[in-house]
């Protein structure tokens, strides 16, 4: 046992990042706001421990999470982005345009105002302007909305991390100081006008709302979606392009190849041509990612080292996650860093044995990247989007290589000469993405193509990351007899995955739903979701979260549920529920509901304050389990009071 231990501490760097990420996490996922001065007593007990006492490996995974809790925390008080307090109509928005964002539909524009700091607003209007334009228009400004249930996606926090203090819309803005300015969001919406595709935006220019939403649900069906999300897929291709057309250039001049390699200057110009792309694009997480590994890659490259390994790809998570600590809640980082290792470990670490036939050698090659890349990827799938596509498999061996190869290199092609008025290599590629978008819908038309999954627990999630990492992570010792303790990273992998599915599969679903603000319920009957109302523009997502948690499609229309005098009566073997919208019934009835011994819970858009029945009144948002069993979300971090 001690040999097997001193030889897992070869691998403590694999694990430490991990290890932070998790603490990091859990950060996120607190129930309440920790003192800062604890949080900074935790970041200084983990890195002490870590650099004092890094020879124990229980000591090395404690002082990691602690580590990763403290930073976090420490990170969020320092970005202290402040957001409205209510929410605000009528009002007159005014300030200077500092980013623009086409999506399918409307104009988003991001403005630093005069009075209400960095908002995002929308607008139907048509109207020719540029980043760095003062512009000023009526409209309204909402407050980030928390979580609509618990485990779930936060808007709040995500518009902290994003310095947005409030989103809105904007109605017929007017253009007060045309000063535009000549940064690189000016170029990409120059770019962005010029060509008019929406392939341009979203492969070239970062935009991530420009598909239509339910072409991008068919893509998400085939398990490509991650193909509209500039990435490693993207930043690969391009880098590869760029490095292959360089070579070429540098092999023709013997004045440079004979000092150096011709693949040196190649590849530094690559690095160039590829941080214009990421300016270019945007900068998303996911980008990001991609860019430092590829950085990273070169480097290696250049100095003759190991190119692709695990301790590099933990470099680059490290990197981004110390940058960044909320990175580890978003979808594209999760997903990138997944198939990334997963890949990783497939390469070097199990080193297959591919057929000697080319075409076969292919073949199985795509077949193993595709595999792996879909493996490591479903348990986030599942927690971002609460489906999983059947086909997936089928999806990335079939369109992957023909946007490879056909609609990335036409888009770039016709991205360029758009530029110059010539639009032929666009309509074709938009043409040739018809033709392909075609067989995407076939497949998405296959029986059983898309399965609803409903909500996975943080935990589940937890133990299915640690399950991979002991799988890529663990060092076997083939010395050893038992045929277990020999193979453990595999046995040890496969318990802790398995044992975070079945704690998923388990896991009871909620029958109750309530919004923040009281203003939107859900119930769930006979295994239908029901709601007190059909629309609710304050509560726009709340929809789609709760119907994706009771694993339903998000296009089932919203059905009502009954209700006596403005009353929602929720009975259930267990328990009883009465909701009412409204002030007159509420101050009628309060009485009899407090002293009713059936009635466990009582809900109401108005604030109830009474010491009688104080039990039963619901305050804040939440789910409630048909034990009758309540679990809140979380409305008191910084991300929620920062006014």
């Amino acid at each position: 046992m001690r040999n097997w231990i001193k030889q897992q501490k070869q691998n403590l760097f694999l694990w430490s990042p991990i290890i932070i990420a998790i603490g990091m996490a859990w950060y996120f996922a607190f129930n309440y706001e920790p003192n800062i001065w604890v949080l900074i007593l935790l970041l200084l007990i983990g890195f002490l421990g870590f650099i004092t006492l890094r020879k124990n490996i229980f000591v090395v995974f404690l002082s990691c999470v602690l580590f990763g809790f403290g930073y976090a925390g420490i990170y969020s008080h320092i970005k202290n982005t402040y957001q409205i307090s209510h929410d605000l109509h009528n009002i007159e928005i005014t300030g200077t345009v500092s980013a623009l964002e086409q999506t399918d539909d409307k104009l988003r524009i991001f403005i630093n105002t005069d009075n209400f700091g960095n908002v995002r607003v929308s607008t139907q209007n048509d109207i020719d302007i540029n980043v760095g334009d003062k512009i000023s228009g009526n409209g309204g400004l909402f407050k980030p909305s928390p979580a609509y249930m618990p485990e779930n996606f936060d808007f709040a926090r995500w518009a902290y991390f994003n310095n947005i203090t409030a989103t809105g819309y904007i109605n017929s803005p007017k253009i007060i100081d045309k000063t535009a300015s000549g940064g690189i969001n000016n170029l990409r919406w120059k770019i962005h006008k010029t060509s008019n595709s929406f392939l341009t935006d979203a492969l070239i220019l970062g935009y991530q709302k420009t598909l239509p939403t339910w072409q991008r649900t068919k893509w998400m069906q085939n398990g490509v979606a991650h193909i509209w999300s500039i990435s490693g897929y993207h930043i690969g291709l391009l880098s590869g392009w760029l490095f292959a057309i360089f070579y070429l250039i540098f092999r023709c001049i013997p004045k440079i190849t004979k000092r150096v390699p011709a693949r040196i200057p190649a590849i530094i110009c690559a690095w160039i041509g590829l941080v214009g792309y990421v300016a270019l694009s945007g900068g998303g997480v996911a980008t990001l990612r991609a860019f430092t590994m590829t950085t990273l890659v070169m480097i290696a490259f250049i100095f003759g080292r190991n190119v692709i390994s695990l301790r590099t790809a933990c470099v680059a998570f490290l990197g981004m996650v110390l940058i960044n600590p909320h990175y580890v809640m978003t979808a594209g980082f999760q997903l990138s860093f997944a198939a990334i290792f997963g890949l990783v470990w497939l390469w070097t670490v199990l080193k297959p044995q591919l057929p000697h036939n080319k075409i076969l050698k292919y073949i199985y090659a795509a077949f193993l990247t595709a595999l792996t890349a879909t493996l490591f990827t479903a348990p986030f799938v599942i927690a971002h989007f609460n489906s999983v596509p059947i086909y997936g498999l089928i999806g990335n061996l079939v369109f992957l290589p023909l946007f490879s190869f056909i609609i990335m290199p036409m888009v770039i092609i016709g991205t360029i000469t758009a530029l110059v008025g010539l639009s032929g290599p666009l309509e074709l590629a938009h043409k040739t993405y018809d033709f392909i978008f075609n067989m995407a819908t076939h497949i998405t038309n296959l029986p059983y193509a898309n399965i609803d999954t409903g909500n996975i627990p943080n935990i589940a999630i937890i133990l299915i990351i640690i399950g991979f990492g002991c799988i890529m992570f663990i060092k076997n010792d083939d010395t050893i007899k038992n045929a277990v303790l020999r193979h453990l990273n595999t046995v040890s992998g496969t318990i802790l995955c398995a044992t975070g599915m079945m704690v998923y599969l388990v896991s009871p679903k909620p029958i109750f739903y309530i919004t923040h603000d009281h203003n939107l319920i859900g119930w769930v009957k006979n295994d239908k979701l029901y709601f007190n109302k059909s629309k609710d523009s304050g509560n726009y997502f709340a929809f789609d979260t709760w119907k994706k948690s009771n694993a339903e499609p998000v296009d089932t229309p919203n059905r009502r549920m009954d209700k006596q005098h403005g009353i929602n009566i929720i009975k259930t073997p267990e328990w009883t529920l009465v909701y009412t919208q409204r002030f007159v019934p509420l101050q009628k009835n309060i009485n009899a509901w407090c002293n009713d011994p059936n009635i466990k819970y009582i809900a109401s858009y108005f604030d109830i304050k009474t010491t009688r029945c104080s039990n039963k009144i619901i305050s804040g948002g939440g789910v409630i389990y048909e034990s009758g069993k309540m679990k809140h979300t979380t409305a008191n971090r910084l991300w929620h009071n920062q006014h």
